[in-house]
């Protein structure tokens, strides 16, 4: 009996040790893979990190979304770009390198996105804004008018809905936040417990069910490109206290499309209702299944449609 209490705790100190020698690799792979990559500028608002790519066609700014930074960007891009556009993706304030200005706001996140601009030489874009990245996003295109040459909501938070599922889509919010303050915790749950995160980021349980498995490779990199967290705890704190752009919007000129599923648990579906009734000319693509995964799970046609809008409006300016 001994013997076997004996191998027994040797199994699970092994087990422990590969876990831990798991986590430490993934960590220094992680960091690694973000830090000295993407350029830093030195703005009046502190340190900005932004990335760019793409080789010729219109420029497209990518606003990522909660636990992002420019990586998400990046990834956003690879999702609902494709080839034949030139992208501007900055992390936010507090995500990556970017940092969090004193009394920072939409507002001047906003003012941010038009001082790379100008830096970078780039007279207009697109604007594609993600989940969190609505408020600023909505807010540039407010702003600055003359620099957005049309706006693409996709998931994005834009309103505080009166709905009671609020409460639900708020405390996955502050889960999310606490899960970015350190490495440790959100490796584990996205190591271990992928389907509860899954679930946490605003997608159903059937949602995950049905992912193929060509949408759970893009789920995988998606969860990856916000590691390491630590790296965009502050970000996430950020994003979880900013006041969303609400009925200003309606001040909004660019031509806008709005991409939202209708079970979605984290940004809710009356955002994408309000800003469709908010913003003069606004088109919905909705979808009745996909939850805040919907451009994954729907990527053909989302791609389809945010590059269509992009170009045609390219073209009318």
């Amino acid at each position: 009996m001994r013997r076997a209490g004996l191998l027994g705790g040797a199994l699970l100190l092994g087990g422990a040790l590969t876990v831990a020698m798991a986590y430490r690799s993934t960590l220094q792979d992680d960091r690694a893979r973000v830090e000295g990559r993407a350029p830093t500028l030195s703005s009046p608002w502190g340190a900005l990190e932004y990335l760019t790519g793409g080789t010729e066609g219109p420029w497209v700014l990518l606003v990522h979304g909660a636990g992002g930074g420019y990586d998400l960007g990046e990834l956003m891009a690879e999702i609902l770009l494709g080839e034949g556009f030139r992208w501007i993706a900055p992390s936010r304030f507090g995500y990556l390198g970017s940092a969090v200005p004193e009394g920072a706001t939409p507002d001047m996140q906003a003012d941010v996105y038009a001082w790379l601009l100008d830096q970078l030489g780039v007279d207009e874009v697109a604007v594609v804004a993600l989940s969190a990245g609505g408020a600023s996003g909505l807010l540039f295109a407010l702003l600055y008018p003359e620099r957005v040459t049309s706006l693409t909501l996709v998931s994005a938070g834009v309103t505080r809905v009166g709905a009671p599922d609020q409460a639900d889509a708020d405390w996955k919010g502050r889960m999310l936040v606490r899960l970015f303050s350190h490495d440790l915790p959100y490796w584990a749950v996205t190591t271990l417990f992928e389907g509860r995160f899954i679930q946490l980021m605003g997608a159903d349980r059937e949602v995950a069910g049905r992912l193929t498995p060509e949408e759970s490779r893009w789920v995988q990199r998606l969860m990856e490109s916000m590691r390491p967290a630590s790296l965009r705890s502050q970000g996430a704190k950020f994003d979880n206290l900013a006041p969303p752009a609400g009925g200003r919007i309606a001040g909004i000129q660019a031509p806008t499309l709005v991409i939202h599923g209708e079970d979605d648990r984290l940004q809710l579906f009356e955002n994408a209702r309000f800003a469709e009734a908010t913003i003069p000319g606004a088109r919905l693509l909705r979808f009745e299944t996909g939850g805040h995964l919907v451009a994954i799970t729907e990527q053909t046609t989302v791609r389809e449609a945010v590059r269509r809008h992009i170009l045609e409006h390219g073209r009318d300016r």
